[in-house]
């Protein structure tokens, strides 16, 4: 067996905000240092935007939490510079498996066809995440980037003001206050600052209870997501698996809802679930075990006055589907550009609210495929369980039950459909890629295209000419052009029928408009609607 982690540290060090006689005013302060936090502040401070994030803790996270990051996710890490040794770390897969008591029903793969980068999920602890992404600021801090990480700074009070929010901070050699034009609350489920604030959740908590562990032992099960219904080593019940890097696996047991968690929690108690199921013989050791509940809710709108909400601060769903740390990188993809033009002065203050309303859309579709997967893996009557085994039944023989069958549908990403930033569409294109949607990547000459497209305003022309050096409020657009027949991914995927095509890309690498044909005024106007600045 390997070496269990040991667990970096952000050790506290004392700020000259600290004995200041004035509070101290910073452009955005982020609250909370793990993967949506730390994610949406090397964002801003890629951009160039000063960013400090304040912390309760000086440590990465203990115990593996959320260990499964999907490929768009991968895609924005990429842009912030740490999504390769994650990648490298990360176990890697595509093939899941789903098993009615002992036998196989059926097997599905995530991504199965080539001229992709990145895989479709990878496996990774998110203390390694959260390394990671912490050695990214300190990279930026070396570079000269406006970055800070301050573990040990405790907020304790948020006071909200027309033009900025005061914060109130308490630290091993005493309180001090701050001030931030900005305040992004990323500060988990839980959320102090949203509590502070007078905000609540709405939505669902779900009447069952799971049980975590994480096991280190050598296995030579393959690399795969196994998810039983009604096992015989956890009746009446469901079961999962997943490996991570280290020989550590990922095992969730559901419990039912009327359990005695202090008995549950106890190692004697768990030890004898995890042999049923792995076998008498089997030989590990406990890392990590807890125990959640879950639930499927949201804040009603995740902006309020100079404090914004991300993660999941802003949204909680169940973790089968993968939807809670991903959804949150998300999150904070939408946010970076629109708070950089904004606090540039290059656009309104409504462009704040855009991130709102869409992270919300975005938000209430992983509630809706988590809430569906939540009913389907613990029905709540017998009518619904006599439904789902049917469905499992006959998944096991025939290829039209098997959509049916909701073992967690997995992350994908958001298509911000009716979005108000989005532009004009032209007929003929392929779906999957209007506006609103996110890039797909594709070979081409010079390398990937989502490393190309980067993090700025793009105009991507493909089989057709178009004009370098467009800007309209003071926004620039670099142009790519490229040929219709750079790889066979890129012409399927951005083409279809098409002989050629022009693709406005948002920073965040979703399509803000697309036109079969150049047209110079078209673009610009739609760079406007992008930027909530309207038309023409």
């Amino acid at each position: 067996m390997e070496k269990i982690f040991e667990v970096p540290m952000y050790a506290y060090e004392k700020s000259p905000d600290q004995d200041a006689t004035i509070p101290v005013r910073h452009p955005v302060l982020v609250i909370g240092a793990g993967p949506v936090g730390l994610g949406l502040a090397i964002d801003l401070a890629q951009h160039d935007v000063p960013v400090v994030i304040l912390d309760d803790n000086d440590k990465v996270s203990f115990g593996s939490r959320a260990i499964c990051f999907a490929k768009r996710p991968l895609e924005i890490l990429d842009r912030l510079g740490c999504g390769e040794p994650m990648v490298e770390k990360g176990v890697q897969w595509n093939v899941g498996k789903v098993f009615f008591d002992q036998a196989e029903t059926y097997k599905f793969d995530l991504l199965d066809e080539d001229g992709h980068k990145n895989p479709a999920f990878i496996n990774l602890q998110q203390y390694y995440f959260e390394e990671y992404m912490v050695d990214r600021v300190r990279a930026l801090q070396a570079a000269g980037k406006p970055i800070e990480l301050r573990g040990k700074n405790k907020v304790e009070a948020v006071g909200q003001h027309d033009d900025h929010v005061t914060l109130e901070i308490s630290t091993p050699d005493g309180p001090y206050i701050l001030e931030a034009d900005w305040m992004v609350a990323c500060d988990g489920a839980n959320s102090p600052t949203r509590r502070m604030l007078g905000l609540d959740f709405e939505g669902r908590v779900f009447e069952d209870n799971f049980l975590i562990a994480d096991v280190v032992m050598e296995a030579d099960f393959p690399t795969e997501r196994w998810f039983w219904f009604d096992p015989p080593f956890n009746r009446g019940q469901s079961a999962l698996l997943h490996k991570q890097p280290d020989n550590v696996w990922r095992i969730d047991l559901q419990l039912g809802w009327d359990i005695d968690l202090d008995h549950e929690m106890k190692h004697e108690n768990i030890i004898p679930r995890l042999h049923a199921m792995l076998g008498e013989d089997a030989k590990f050791e406990l890392e990590w075990v807890s125990i959640y509940t879950f639930q499927c809710r949201r804040m009603e709108a995740f902006r309020k006055g100079r404090a914004l909400f991300a993660g999941d601060a802003a949204h909680q769903v169940s973790p089968f589907g993968a939807r809670g740390a991903n959804s949150g990188l998300q999150d904070t993809d939408n946010l970076a550009w629109k708070l950089k033009l904004v606090m540039d002065g290059k656009a309104p203050d409504a462009l704040m609210d855009t991130y709102s309303v869409e992270r919300v859309y975005g938000a209430d579709e992983n509630i809706l495929n988590s809430t569906r997967s939540t009913d389907f893996i613990t029905p709540k009557s017998d009518i619904s369980r006599i439904f789902r085994n049917a469905v499992l039944d006959l998944a096991g023989q025939y290829e039209f039950a098997r959509p049916l069958v909701n073992s967690g549908r997995l992350s994908v990403p958001c298509t911000y459909d009716g979005s108000s930033l989005n532009g004009p569409d032209a007929a003929g294109l392929p779906s999957a890629l209007r506006p609103g949607a996110t890039a797909m990547d594709a070979p081409t000459k010079d390398g990937w295209l989502l490393d190309r497209l980067g993090d700025r305003f793009q105009l991507l022309a493909i089989g057709l000419e178009a004009e370098s050096g467009l800007s309209a409020c003071g926004i620039d657009i670099e142009t790519m052009s490229l040929a219709a027949d750079e790889s066979a991914e890129l012409a399927a995927r951005y083409l279809g029928d098409a002989k050629g095509a022009i693709y406005l890309m948002r920073p965040d690498q979703h399509v803000a408009a697309r036109w079969t044909s150049y047209d110079k005024s078209a673009v610009l106007d739609a760079l406007r609607t992008a930027t909530a600045q309207g038309g023409k």
